[in-house]
């Protein structure tokens, strides 16, 4: 049975939680994203002088007796978001570590609960090598969401995955109109920051969720070991070894792995992406109420 954190419980809490989004995005009409442009909503933001060709059925008409001018009414406009998740379903996000893509797909269907209960739009995307599945489309409700969740909870995690071409191909990424999500351990050797690149272009909000172990943040290998990418469908591949792990051999990854996320939030902070690096060892709760919430992306 697979090992899974989905539960009513899980959800219950999410319901109190939003997508903090950039209120500079264009979206469409009809959700509840304020955004910076006037709209038709009840709550009124501001007055402005009138121009000719402006609708009449605005104007204030007790400002008009007071200045003997015709001032508009103006009000927020609010806009529904199209949010991209992207699941790295390559061998090193599970395949012999249930927890770790049970970890994922909780954090995947966390990000897409919180889009249609705030009347957003939602795809999941699957990351298998170089192609990226949306086997649910373009989701709005909760009825499809949850028979959506049902299907994902049986992911397999098998191979590797370019995650440049997984989202580069993507024929759906609209433009400036919503949230793009990369959920993965970014361990490839694929180029992951043309991806990154390409939201940007496409003027996509861009969060990247790297999710890793306590044995990939700290290994307590000692002595003799057979290392075997889990990724390797050949065993004689030069990525798999066997070594004498020394002290010094502990260090050098550590000091290696600390490099390789902070190249990652130096990459993200220079383009205005989120980054956020969890281990499973984190109560999943922490990372939705803390670690998303100090990045601005949930409110």
């Amino acid at each position: 049975m697979k090992e899974t954190y989905l539960n009513d419980q899980f959800f219950s809490r999410l319901e109190t939680l939003a997508l903090n989004l950039r209120s500079n995005l264009a979206g469409y009409f009809g959700g509840k994203h304020l955004v910076n442009t006037y709209g038709q909503t009840v709550e009124f933001s501001d007055f402005r002088e009138y121009q000719l060709g402006d609708d009449i059925r605005r104007i204030d008409w007790n400002l008009y007796s007071r200045f003997e001018k015709y001032f508009l009414k103006l009000f927020t406009d609010e806009r529904q978001m199209q949010v991209q998740i992207f699941l790295d379903c390559s061998a090193s996000m599970g395949k012999d570590n249930p927890q770790k893509s049970a970890y994922a797909v909780a954090t995947a269907a966390a990000l897409g609960f919180l889009a249609v209960h705030n009347m957003d739009k939602v795809s999941f995307h699957l990351m298998k090598e170089n192609r990226a599945e949306n086997p649910f489309g373009t989701i709005i409700g909760k009825t499809p969401y949850f028979r959506a969740i049902g299907e994902l909870e049986q992911l397999e995690f098998t191979d590797d995955t370019d995650i440049e071409s997984c989202v580069t191909s993507c024929p759906n990424t609209s433009t400036n109109n919503g949230l793009t999500v990369i959920i993965s351990d970014f361990f490839t050797d694929s180029n992951w920051k043309k991806a990154v690149d390409y939201l940007c272009y496409k003027k996509r909000q861009v969060l990247l969720v790297q999710i890793m172990t306590p044995d990939e943040l700290d290994p307590a290998y000692d002595g003799r070991v057979n290392l075997i990418d889990s990724e390797s469908v050949d065993m004689s591949d030069p990525k798999n070894m066997k070594l004498r792990i020394t002290r010094s051999m502990q260090k050098a990854y550590e000091e290696a792995l600390n490099d390789f996320r902070q190249d990652i939030h130096t990459f993200c902070s220079k383009r205005g992406v989120d980054f956020v690096s969890i281990s499973t060892a984190m109560p999943i709760e922490k990372v939705l109420f803390g670690e998303l919430m100090k990045v601005g992306i949930m409110a």
